[in-house]
């Protein structure tokens, strides 16, 4: 396999989860009595522009269905976070009734229901037509396609460029990333800004959060790495952010290379030197992540198995992607786990992928009463921690997959 930026030859392997199916491929009833297409789960680093990427087994089409069923507004904490920051842009940038804000990977309307209030045109992309559906009741226009230079060019063509472009949490969901920032390019007014949020692949290696890893997420991304990628593709990258969102992510600020006057913030080659202090761009800054991923799976089978020989009842909350990469790397099936509280109704009555585990709703685990509730989306832990309070009614704990072994002998 070449690399989706560079094209170099990738043969340096940093993480092995063996196989799975894609995390956002849920089952209903009629899928329990068929297979499910598995696919090897391997992640590769080059070792000329330091992009670490998926090696590639299934097209985006297969794993962006339209019945796609993450939606964005069942976070609490994650509309509050799209609110907050929609109301930062619009004061950093002046927008207002004259300008225009496009989202790319526009889920259900979370984010532009807010730029909507604010009075301020926008229109959003979104390629599966479950959430582009949800987004329309909002009220919203909504392109239903993938997004592009073919798409970009359409658009631009049409009078709809942007001022402001918003991406969160989808450059690490395209196979073709150069293709994916030109179209932003494109797209954009020579002084408009585009935005890009994405979990920090430094905090992901750091905090050895190894089930962020998913066929669906195809690059995980430094900003060591991005800055000339977007450079190749007619973006320069002027400020940076840290976000404490999804264990840890970065919100890079860019504008078109051929037109844009910002000046680049200090925080952009101070996070650079920090990437590469880490050694970010050195093979030693990969080599035992594979052992800690290990070890990860080992202390979660350890404390399931330990509750079961205990007599302890043990329930799951959050149908989240990462859960299941964890669930499948580590073999957990319904006679240790069996099942998973998930708010979305999409969700609801549905099973994990592979694992096979059902999803069902809050009431079940009310009824059920279990001794420990594992929170598989750890990274919204302070939001779950709130509203399952109740569950120390009965004396029942709240513990995250990450702090398992926090609780073991």
């Amino acid at each position: 396999m070449k690399c989706r930026h560079c094209g170099h030859e990738l043969t340096r392997s940093f993480l092995d989860l063996g196989t799975a199916p894609a995390s956002n491929a849920y089952l209903d009833e009629s899928n329990l009595r068929s297979s499910e297409m598995w696919h090897p789960l391997r992640l590769l680093v080059c070792e000329s522009c330091w992009l670490v990427q998926t090696e590639d087994y299934a097209s985006r089409e297969d794993l962006f269905s339209p019945d796609y069923a993450y939606f964005s507004s069942y976070s609490s904490s994650w509309l509050a976070h799209a609110k907050g920051y929609v109301d930062a842009m619009v004061e950093r940038y002046a927008l207002d009734a004259c300008s225009r804000v496009v989202e790319v990977a526009a889920n259900d309307g979370y984010l532009l229901q807010y730029v909507q209030e604010r009075g301020i045109p926008c229109y959003g992309i979104e390629p599966t037509h479950s959430t582009a559906e949800a987004a329309r009741s909002r009220g919203l226009s909504i392109y239903e396609s993938f997004f592009g230079v073919e798409l970009a060019t359409s658009l631009a063509l049409n009078g709809l460029t942007a001022d402001l472009m918003v991406a969160n949490n989808v450059l690490a969901h395209v196979p073709d990333i150069n293709d994916f920032l030109r179209g932003f390019a494109l797209l954009l007014k020579p002084d408009g800004v585009a935005t890009f949020e994405f979990p920090h692949l430094l905090r992901m290696v750091q905090e050895s959060q190894f089930d962020t890893v998913y066929h669906e997420h195809y690059s995980y991304l430094s900003l060591h790495c991005l800055e000339q990628i977007f450079l190749r593709n007619g973006l320069q990258v002027f400020d940076v952010e840290q976000l404490t969102t999804h264990g840890g992510s970065l919100r890079l600020h860019t504008q078109r290379s051929d037109a844009g006057r910002r000046p680049v913030a200090s925080a952009v080659p101070s996070l650079i030197a920090q990437e590469r202090a880490a050694g970010i761009d050195s093979q030693a800054f990969y080599a035992d992540f594979q052992a800690r991923a290990i070890e990860l799976k080992c202390q979660l089978l350890t404390f399931l198995l330990q509750a079961r020989s205990a007599g302890q009842r043990v329930g799951a909350y959050g149908a989240a992607a990462k859960g299941n990469t964890l669930l499948n790397f580590a073999g957990v099936r319904p006679d240790l786990l069996p099942y998973v509280v998930d708010r979305n109704p999409a969700k609801q009555g549905k099973y994990l992928p592979g694992s096979r585990i059902p999803i069902v709703n809050e009431d079940h685990l009310r009824a059920d009463r279990p001794d420990w509730v594992l929170l598989l989306p750890w990274n919204l832990e302070t939001e779950l921690r709130e509203q399952l309070a109740y569950v120390e009614d009965w004396g029942g704990k709240l513990i995250t997959t990450v702090k398992v072994g926090e609780v073991l002998p």
